[in-house]
């Protein structure tokens, strides 16, 4: 960062200079460490730290290019998870749970069916017809009566 001139630093983002820190450390380092060469480069006044960093942190925090890995930010294009662990035994497990799942919620559906609908009645005859009666007691409000 010693390259760059000092104003050029200045219209970078917090972000954007952590991103060159960590580029160039090739190692992961902690919150306080990072925010507090960040305050030093910039010249900033110590309280700074105290009252930016957890805004700091959380910025961090949703950008992609970082990861927090055992307490210390690295940059994510250096971790990449192409591992893939299979447990059969719990696989298994899943795939039992889940076809009891399916199995409880039919027979579910099957007994909520044949409750309701044990005798010959329609779909039409569930529906109460006084339901015009009830709407004869609302009443429309100007925004004028609301205040």
């Amino acid at each position: 960062m010693k390259e760059i001139k000092k104003e050029d630093i200045e219209n970078l983002s917090y972000k954007d200079i952590t991103f060159m820190i960590l580029d160039k450390e090739k190692k992961g380092i902690n919150t306080l460490d990072l925010f507090t060469k960040i305050v030093t480069t910039l010249e900033l006044p110590s309280s700074t730290i105290e009252n930016k960093i957890g805004d700091y942190y959380t910025s961090l925090a949703t950008d992609k290019r970082f990861i927090l890995v055992d307490g210390v930010w690295d940059l994510r294009k250096r971790h990449t998870s192409d591992k893939v662990i299979v447990d059969e035994l719990e696989d298994e497990d899943l795939e039992d749970e889940e076809e009891e799942i399916k199995d409880d919620d039919e027979m579910m559906l099957e007994d909520e069916y044949d409750d309701e609908y044990t005798d010959d009645t329609s779909l039409e005859d569930d529906f109460d017809s006084d339901d015009e009666d009830d709407l004869s007691d609302l009443v429309v409000l100007d925004e004028e009566d609301l205040g």
